[in-house]
């Protein structure tokens, strides 16, 4: 083992903020000098920006040169860098637009070993961390720590997180035991990169999760910080992702959340191909891990604990039943739906039928919008319009339908789709 440095893990893709990202943190980092970074550095020679002399020379870089256009996603991109891997204590998985608190290595460390002194023989830390804002900066960093709260399950069935503040109930003195993973901040053990590595065969959706409850069953123990050591900017506003230039991202996608739902057995998928090093560990069991975190994957479905965005408890592993855990279990579905302001031209609205429906064509849940929903979606500043809808269910939603009634013209063209 190669005591006290940090594999620093790295995936780029056309980022004019990959060179601010790795002057902070070597400035701030307390002992840089420990610090390992592997970079795939996915670029295009016509981003003269995208420069990284300064680094080639530098032992302490490990970088990947790929063109832009051989690039098979992030997920594909993470494991890349995960083979430069060399036996470094500690490893650190982040994206390419960050800054850094100084010291954040020395604090990072400090905060690892404080939780396996109390026990837990794998920490991860990890969380969707505080923002930051390079068009004002620093003023614009928040300030405060975040966590990761269930947000929904996708259509896809891919499990969605939303980062948030401390509840009040929350202890803050000490890290907060996390149910999911965020593959912008990891920090744990260097060994994870060959216990639980990426997946190369995932896209994009559906990386978290599985990495997640992956880690957690071969034994890790997920916890968010309780302090700021890293921002992470979540915009990129008007900058090119890998999926804008990849024509065959949309079957790398669905191939991607296919295999997902083939990992957990959702919707009647069955674990039929062989996952090797990409599937669970033996420490832990999924259903373990859904006692854990309040999840059940293969109804979609989640405890009140999640509901009410409490965090969750390693005992309830042994003490409750899966019977009881079953019975507990409330499906909500949650969407949006999105639509754009030319199929709804009119303006004289009264009412729009919002409902989702069954595969044979049955309203499952229906929420009209009214007047009020309607002015203000229709003014969206994203430049199209958003319906959200949550509700509990039985059944899993097929399709929706919005069905606009206009005042001068009555019921107007239906619009449907899939989901």
């Amino acid at each position: 083992m190669k005591k006290n440095k940090i594999f620093i893990q790295i995936a780029s893709y056309r980022d004019p903020e990959l060179l601010p990202t790795l002057k902070d943190m070597i400035s701030k980092a307390a002992k840089p000098e420990n610090l390992v970074v592997g970079i795939c550095w996915q670029h295009s020679k016509e981003d003269e920006w995208d420069n990284l002399d300064e680094f080639i020379n530098d032992k302490r870089f490990k970088i990947m040169d790929v063109d832009y256009s051989e690039s098979k996603g992030v997920c594909w991109a993470r494991h890349a860098v995960q083979q430069m891997y060399d036996n470094e204590e500690y490893t650190l998985q982040l994206d390419s637009h960050h800054r850094f608190v100084q010291d954040w290595d020395k604090k990072l460390v400090s905060m690892y070993k404080k939780i396996k002194k109390k026990g837990h023989k794998k920490p991860l830390l990890t969380s969707y961390i505080p923002s930051f804002d390079p068009e004002n900066d620093p003023e614009g960093r928040v300030n405060v720590p975040w966590k990761m709260n269930f947000d929904r399950f996708t259509p896809e069935g891919v499990v969605f997180f939303i980062p948030a503040s401390y509840d009040s109930w929350d202890n803050s003195d000490e890290p907060l035991p996390s149910r999911f993973y965020s593959a912008h901040f990891a920090f744990t053990t260097g060994k994870f990169c060959k216990e639980v590595p990426h997946d190369p065969n995932y896209y994009f959706h559906g990386e978290e999760i599985s990495i997640a409850v992956r880690a957690f069953t071969h034994g890790y123990d997920l916890f968010h910080p309780n302090e700021v050591l890293v921002w992470h900017e979540y915009t990129r506003k008007g900058r090119t992702k890998q999926w804008d230039d990849d024509k065959e991202w949309g079957s790398r996608n669905s191939a991607c959340h296919l295999r997902n739902r083939k990992l957990f057995e959702m919707d009647g998928e069955k674990r039929d191909i062989d996952f090797g090093e990409y599937g669970f560990g033996k420490t832990r069991s999924l259903k373990d891990y859904e006692k854990y975190a309040g999840l059940c994957f293969g109804n979609r479905s989640i405890t009140q604990t999640v509901i009410e965005k409490k965090i969750p408890d390693l005992d309830n592993i042994k003490n409750i039943s899966d019977e009881d855990f079953d019975k507990s279990l409330s499906r909500i579905f949650k969407h949006c739906i999105d639509i754009q302001f030319s199929q709804v031209p009119d303006t004289d609205y009264d009412f729009w039928c919002v409902a989702f429906r069954d595969s044979n064509n049955e309203d499952v849940f229906r929420q009209d919008a009214d007047l009020a929903e309607i002015e203000r979606i229709k003014n969206d500043p994203d430049g199209y319009i958003k319906l959200w809808r949550e509700f509990n269910t039985t059944k899993q939603p097929q399709s929706w339908l919005v069905w606009p009634h206009s005042i001068s013209k009555g019921w107007c063209e239906p619009i449907t789709g899939m989901l």
